[in-house]
């Protein structure tokens, strides 16, 4: 697969997002704690944005009458019809073993990797001062 460089890391912040394009195709990057992970923008039920979605978590219960809220901010809820995606996996909570949302490797690299090539030139010193957040798609 191709890199595409989506963001400086410094564009998403913990528990944010960011829309981009990559080949034509809509993607979300989500960070979640320094982790990077990316969805296509569109539900698998119906095509909603999940970009435009609400962040949640989950609500576990051991037994009645005790719940744990936890994963806060991991679950994406699709705003048209409320399905909620693992950003994690890609993993819906209706049917995570046959629907999901397709999911893209997401790598952070610091921008002097990104300008190494196969072609040798005239060079001049550069400081690289930002990391990237890099889509394959």
């Amino acid at each position: 697969m191709a890199k595409h460089i989506v963001a400086p890391v410094a564009e998403i912040p913990p528990g944010g997002r960011k829309l981009v394009s990559v080949n034509g195709r809509a993607i979300v990057v989500f960070n979640l704690g320094g982790e990077f992970f990316a969805l296509s923008d569109r539900c698998p039920h119906k095509g909603g944005s999940l970009s435009k979605g609400r962040l949640t978590g989950l609500v576990r219960s051991s037994v009645p009458g005790e719940y744990c809220y936890d994963r806060r901010g991991e679950i994406i809820r699709c705003p048209w019809h409320s399905w909620e995606f693992d950003i994690r996996t890609g993993r819906s909570w209706c049917d995570p073993q046959r629907v999901r949302a397709r999911q893209f490797p997401v790598r952070v690299e610091s921008g002097a990797q990104l300008v190494e090539g196969p072609y040798a030139a005239e060079t001049f010193p550069v400081a690289v001062e930002n990391d990237y957040v890099v889509v394959e798609a």
